[in-house]
């Protein structure tokens, strides 16, 4: 299946519909083949049972045998007995249930779908999922993009500064869950100063760190208890503590990087442009109505959602080749057909285009729409 795949992605790349400049990606829940009333917590499910003797159960418990040990995951609390794969979800304000995220990696220029991964249905394996299909299609086909569009989900500061590292420009907004509602200062109101490695507070006074990291990710900077206790500042800063500190994020740096392309005319349009990846998945639920899933396991969720983007590549691939190719004569009996100014009616008639027989016009209408050819129709023939 991924083999018919890249076969039919290289033939939109060979019919010039792949521009391979600008990326966007995106991902959509599609339910699971399995009861939403039936979720069982995993220590009250018995794999050793006849009716557990399943390809999609045999998936899942390998995938736990192959789980790295140092991975910081869980498993989730609720489970599906007959697709344990599935993940218990309620993404995208819909009901709870168990799903599978269906992720589009897309060339921004004609929407061709350049790879399409399946995960459960959670933001982290959505990201991770990103960067496989990026690194796959730079192997496979050769496409690298210049930038990459995505919503906030996916601005976390470790995508951030692995696109950047890869020399991907990101438009994406920051997930930044830094600002304050209770009136006290965030942690925009405090300047960071590189070269010494120091927050300044409003105030002037000094946030040092240790340089340890916290959970993998984070490092603490922290203002001194005699420093704070003296400060007029103390309400609006930490009223309930006797010093602050702020956390700052290890891959800060690609955030502050994401924060600066914010705002400016590339980002808008790249803003604007990463709708037509949400389109895909609107064609696709309400004109093929795929909204939930026919298979169960990681193996059948993928074979689905191959065959989809398959059929839509296709579709985008058949409307390029078999357009019609605009006739000068129908263009002008077009244009007296929508009521173009008399100047335009004489420039036409002049011409002879309008007064032509009905058979002349027939023909003409048969030899526009006549289809054009490609090496990869004439290869499927």
């Amino acid at each position: 299946m991924r083999r018919v795949f890249e076969a039919v992605v290289q033939a939109c790349m060979d019919a010039g519909l792949v521009k391979g400049e600008g990326f966007a990606v995106d991902a959509s829940v599609m339910e699971a083949d399995a009861s939403r009333y039936r979720g069982k917590a995993p220590d009250e499910i018995d794999w050793s049972l006849p009716e557990r003797q399943t390809r999609a159960v045999a998936e899942f418990l390998a995938a736990l045998d192959d789980e790295d040990g140092n991975a910081d995951r869980k498993l989730p609390k609720v489970i599906s007995p007959v697709d344990p794969c599935s993940a218990w979800t309620a993404k995208a304000n819909k009901r709870v249930q168990f799903g599978y995220g269906l992720n589009y990696l897309i060339d921004i220029e004609n929407a061709v779908i350049v790879d399409v991964e399946a995960t459960p249905a959670r933001t982290y394996d959505e990201v991770a999922a990103t960067k496989t299909m990026i690194t796959r299609t730079e192997e496979r086909l050769g496409l690298k993009p210049h930038r990459l569009a995505a919503d906030t989900a996916y601005g976390t500061g470790k995508f951030l500064g692995w696109l950047i590292g890869k020399g991907i420009t990101p438009h994406i907004p920051v997930w930044d869950m830094s600002a304050r509602e209770d009136g006290t200062f965030s942690r925009a109101d405090f300047t960071f100063d590189k070269e010494r490695n120091v927050y300044i507070c409003p105030e002037g006074k000094l946030l040092r760190s240790t340089g340890r990291v916290h959970d993998g990710r984070t490092i603490l900077y922290r203002a001194s208890t005699r420093d704070c206790g003296s400060c007029h500042l103390k309400p609006k800063c930490t009223p309930n503590m006797t010093f602050r500190k702020i956390p700052r994020d290890v891959h800060e740096d690609a955030r502050d990087a994401a924060r600066a392309l914010m705002g400016k005319p590339e980002f808008d349009k790249s803003r604007d442009e990463r709708k037509r990846v949400e389109m895909r998945f609107a064609h696709l639920k309400t004109h093929h109505r795929f909204e939930r899933m026919r298979l169960r396991g990681l193996s059948g969720a993928r074979d689905e959602f191959h065959l989809a983007a398959i059929v839509q590549n296709l579709k985008t691939l058949a409307n390029h080749i078999w357009r019609p190719v605009p006739s000068e004569n129908l263009i002008r009996w077009d244009s007296r057909s929508r009521g173009e100014s008399a100047h335009d009616r004489m420039r036409c008639l002049g011409s002879g285009g309008c007064c032509r027989s009905s058979s002349s016009i027939a023909s003409s209408r048969a030899r526009a729409l006549k289809p054009r050819t490609s090496s990869f129709a004439i290869s499927l023939m």
